[in-house]
């Protein structure tokens, strides 16, 4: 069980990666706080509690892995990154300028921690189970996250990689839909639904858990429940919000990929201290 105390710095630590993605977004006058903002808890979550890591050594190899799929959400990824010693958090402050190695989709050849460079949706998985597979034949205990977007599900590509990492048996691998039911020009259904989202992912072989992707000690049962399974890949699907924490922005397709003014900006930071 969680202590009281663990819980609170976990939300706290969330409530800060939240202020940072405005920040990020809103220096930038560009990208995407919406769902940078829906997968701040299951972040926060890895990165501060869950995964094997060591900021003084991104290279080690027997550390845990984590691939953002959805890699327009990289202030999401720069901020826990920052706030946990990879680099300087004052560096935030330079996203998406044009000389900045913290560009709007994440590369590991620029960004310390970075497992692997995104941004091209649908490709995550794929190499996820390269590296799930590289494990296994060498192997380490580590485990790999791939964070896909519930929008993202529709290309193809994730369906294959689902189908190569059941073959595999890739029970060090972790899939974690943000299923926040908004992209980019609606919702999900309106869009090319992708539900049952759970059902899919399970006739594709994978152990299924359902979860409140805001709830810190949900997210934090269901990785522990995950490296309990043996055999097979597992997928937690997490019902999020799109622009959670940000009033305005909540559940609003339009913020999946805007910058705010300096009013919103304003609004944006009282709503997350209010929080």
């Amino acid at each position: 069980m969680l202590e009281e105390l663990e819980i609170a710095e976990l939300k706290q630590n969330a409530r800060k990666i939240r202020k940072d993605i405005i920040e990020e977004v809103y220096r930038a006058k560009s990208g995407h706080p919406g769902g940078s903002l829906s997968i701040a808890d299951i972040l926060t979550v890895l990165y501060f509690k869950e995964m094997k890591i060591n900021p003084e050594n991104p290279q080690d190899e027997n550390r845990d892995r984590l691939v953002l799929s959805k890699g327009h959400c990289s202030p999401a990824l720069y901020s826990c990154l920052a706030n946990r010693g990879y680099f300087k958090v004052e560096d935030l402050k330079t996203f998406r300028n044009i000389n900045s190695y913290l560009q709007g989709h994440p590369d590991k050849n620029k960004v310390p921690g970075v497992d692997m460079t995104t941004g091209s949706l649908g490709q995550g998985l794929s190499c996820s189970n390269g590296m799930a597979i590289a494990g296994k034949m060498n192997k380490k205990d580590y485990r790999v996250y791939c964070i896909l977007g519930d929008g993202e599900i529709e290309e193809g590509q994730v369906w294959e990689a689902a189908m190569a990492a059941n073959k595999y048996k890739l029970d060090n691998l972790c899939v974690i839909v943000d299923n926040n039911n908004l992209q980019i020009d609606g919702t999900i259904e309106e869009v090319m639904s992708s539900y049952p989202i759970d059902e899919k992912f399970k006739s594709f072989g994978f152990q299924i858990i359902n979860i409140d992707g805001h709830d810190i000690e949900e997210i934090v049962k269901a990785f522990e429940v995950a490296k309990n399974v043996k055999g097979k890949p597992t997928c937690i699907i997490a019902k999020t919000i799109k622009g959670k924490g940000v009033d305005f922005m909540e559940n609003q397709a339009g913020w999946h990929g805007k910058a705010p003014n300096e009013e919103q900006y304003n609004q944006a930071i009282r709503s997350l201290e209010r929080d």
